[in-house]
């Protein structure tokens, strides 16, 4: 979600700002506290090798065709919702009127809030807990040239995330606001219940809509990614064609796409022809899907969240995990042959913003790093938790020594009636993995347990050295 400030700007200029050069961005240096280089395995699958780290050469093989050889720099490339949450206590959350919502949001933008009150907000929060992992990350997006984002960038610098700009097509003699950084206010009420303002709520077309075409700077930034990731958000930025010219251009080079349509599924599959053309691309090419339990039933109208994940599984051409997320319940990962389900980790909840991003970043690495789908689930979890443990999203995200206490002392809330229920209520036939607290393996026709003792130690080797280098650092 997104909304563009109402104030002017300090200065502005139809060119967004940027960290660094284009040439920088797309033969990007070394990280700083990166995890060493290793030859990994792409999605758990042995047969498609990549070279972990900068300068690796990527040529995987979909389809029995090979993909053009591109240099592969980047671990992770998001495209599009970047904006600036500003996070508010209010009294009460606004009424669901359309009226009274968007005359609220405009009385908030009315000037700005103390700066105390911002935070990096949509994709950062992903790229900000990858980049926390050591992954090498890119943003592709519109940022405006004002004080919410000159904030925004000093935040990616500071997190050691490149950013490029989206600026095709920019009209000179449009409004200063067509420009200007998004803005999500974030209201939280006494209860700690969530309400978001956002201009997409209330524009027919997306906030960017002079951006038409993707620049080649971006296309070529894609091709050197090893993952694009889109969300829902995307749509309320940019024409759906201009999306789907990212997909083709990731999918022509090689570049696993994760797609996460959020709450937007529903809209998305009402919308325009356009976008629902585009949801369906997305489902059908997209190599990891992403949801919660409530989007996937109603994308596919399969309650069990098994059997809608193996649907998509069954019907996409290129997919390779269905991602489930159950909330408080843990999560499932979904591929073609067997279905891993991890509980969660036991925490004191504070706050739950940027815990579903936060987790995707964990996908990502063990996507990447072909780790087993039970201990991707695992690492997923814990990075989860501990985000919820902390307030907000953005650099409140998950720092590494939060995750390794959570997967040191290994509490999981485990609740074997629930999962007991949701497995014996599919009729596939699929073998299902479930992370346990049992010390040794069991199996019980169709289930079987893996203990966490065996998955965190693997977890803990890998990133025990690079969190002790970074802290000597």
């Amino acid at each position: 979600m997104a909304l563009r400030t109402l104030n002017p700007p300090w200065r502005w200029r139809p060119e967004p700002s940027s960290l660094i050069d284009v040439r920088t961005t797309l033969l990007l240096p070394p990280r700083r506290s990166a995890l060493p280089p290793a030859t990994v395995a792409v999605g758990a699958c042995a047969s498609r090798q990549i070279t972990a780290g900068n300068g690796g050469v990527w040529d995987p093989v979909v389809g029995g065709e090979a993909r053009n050889r591109v240099r592969k720099s980047v671990d992770l490339a998001t495209l599009g919702n970047l904006c600036v949450d500003i996070v508010l206590g209010v009294p009460s959350l606004p009424s669901a009127s359309k009226e009274e919502r968007r005359a609220y949001m405009e009385r908030l933008a009315a000037s700005p809030p103390d700066k105390k009150f911002w935070e990096a907000g949509g994709n950062c929060n992903l790229t900000i807990a990858a980049s926390r992992l050591g992954l090498l990350c890119l943003t592709l997006g519109h940022v405006g040239d004002e004080i919410y984002g000159n904030f925004l960038l000093e935040v990616l610098e500071d997190e050691n995330i490149n950013f490029l700009g989206m600026s095709k097509n920019v009209d000179e003699t449009s409004s200063i606001t067509d420009y200007q950084t998004l803005l999500c206010w974030v209201l939280v009420d006494p209860f700690q219940k969530h309400g978001f303002c956002s201009i997409a709520d209330f524009s027919e077309e997306p906030v960017f809509s002079w951006m038409t075409e993707l620049t080649e700077e971006i296309k070529m930034a894609i091709q050197q990614a090893k993952i694009l990731f889109c969300n829902g958000y995307a749509f309320d930025e940019f024409f759906p064609d201009l999306i789907i010219s990212a997909l083709d251009c990731a999918i022509s080079s090689g570049t696993s796409v994760f797609f996460d349509p959020g709450p937007r599924v529903k809209t998305l599959s009402n919308g325009t022809p356009q976008e629902q053309m585009a949801l369906q691309q997305f489902l059908w090419q997209s190599d990891v899907l992403l949801f919660t339990s409530d989007e996937v039933e109603a994308l596919t109208g399969i309650h069990n969240p098994i059997e809608a994940g193996k649907t998509l599984i069954r019907e996409g051409a290129r997919t390779k995990w269905v991602i489930i997320k159950m909330g408080a319940k843990g999560s499932i990962l979904i591929d073609h042959t067997t279905v891993s389900c991890a509980p969660s980790f036991k925490v004191n909840v504070v706050d739950t913003v940027g815990c579903g991003d936060s987790f995707t970043a964990a996908i990502a690495f063990g996507f990447l790093h072909g780790m087993p789908a039970i201990n991707t689930l695992t690492l997923a979890n814990a990075i989860g938790a501990a985000t919820a443990t902390g307030c907000g999203a953005g650099r409140n995200v998950a720092h590494l020594n939060k995750v390794l206490e959570l997967l040191k002392q290994s509490t999981l809330n485990e609740d074997d009636n629930f999962w007991n229920k949701l497995i014996c209520g599919n009729s596939l036939n699929n073998e299902v993995l479930l992370l346990s607290k049992v010390s040794i393996n069991g199996h019980n026709h169709r289930l079987i347990r893996i203990p966490i003792s065996s998955v965190v130690p693997k977890l803990l080797t890998i990133f025990e050295g690079a969190f002790r280098s970074t802290v000597s650092t």
